[in-house]
């Protein structure tokens, strides 16, 4: 069994200008894990995600992320407007999850292509490598977004809120490869997302944040929880 530890919390305070909006979170993110943060709007979802990117420092407590210290994180963020109509190849929207890692390099390397062309290969994008990205329909962006995560993710993965906006039959084709990623290639996965069903179905563990309360555990442990038997029955 992994003991390593990818991403944790630890007695975590998090927030703006000295007003938390989650504290005293502890959690863990360790190789395979499945986790899906939920909850209400304004609850400090975007918060705890820009203070796990390194984007926001805690107010107190500690984070520690040391799959982004080894550059093995993928991020796929919520896409907007300008991002869609990005006039670049697939090709290149992929290739550019390398860019942190080129140093002082002004080309991608061999190796580099050769994984993006084989993560297109993977997720069905592949014979797109040519057309322009924003021509292309809202499932098939986010697979190629997702292509340029995993360019970046060796280890661990985030994603906010990444069936937004697709229809459900795009939506349950993503939720189909994260699966397959998690449990076949055992990338751990940090999912932020709304869709309550998806959550409980796919999820190992939930993060359920609060204003200023919050909840870690299995599946089954939050369906048993006061907060998990409010807000579960949303999966049905």
């Amino acid at each position: 069994m992994e003991n390593r530890i990818l991403l944790s919390c630890r007695d975590a305070s998090l927030g703006y200008e000295n007003e938390p909006l989650l504290e005293h979170l502890s959690f863990s993110v360790a190789p395979g894990d499945y986790v899906c943060v939920v909850g209400e709007n304004g609850s400090g979802k975007s918060t705890l995600l820009k203070s796990l990117l390194g984007l926001l420092r805690p107010l107190a407590g500690e984070i520690d992320c040391p799959a982004q210290r080894a550059m093995e994180l993928g991020y796929l963020p919520q896409q907007t407007a300008a991002q869609r109509d990005f006039p670049a190849t697939v090709e290149e929207v992929v290739l550019s999850g390398f860019l942190n890692a080129r140093t002082h390099r002004f080309f991608y390397t061999a190796a580099q292509r050769s994984a993006a062309l084989m993560h297109m290969g993977k997720l069905g994008v592949l014979e797109l490598r040519r057309r322009c990205y924003r021509e292309l329909s809202g499932g098939q962006q986010q697979r190629v977004l997702l292509c340029r995560a995993l360019c970046a993710a060796k280890e661990l993965l985030i994603l906010d809120e990444p069936v937004t906006g697709l229809d459900p039959a795009a939506a349950q084709d993503l939720y189909k490869t994260l699966r397959y990623l998690n449990e076949q290639e055992h990338l751990a996965i940090l999912m932020v997302t709304h869709d309550m069903p998806a959550a409980l179905r796919e999820a190992k563990n939930i993060l359920h944040v609060g204003k200023g309360s919050w909840f870690y555990g299995t599946v089954a442990e939050y369906l048993a929880s006061p907060v998990g038997k409010r807000f579960g029955g949303e999966r049905r």
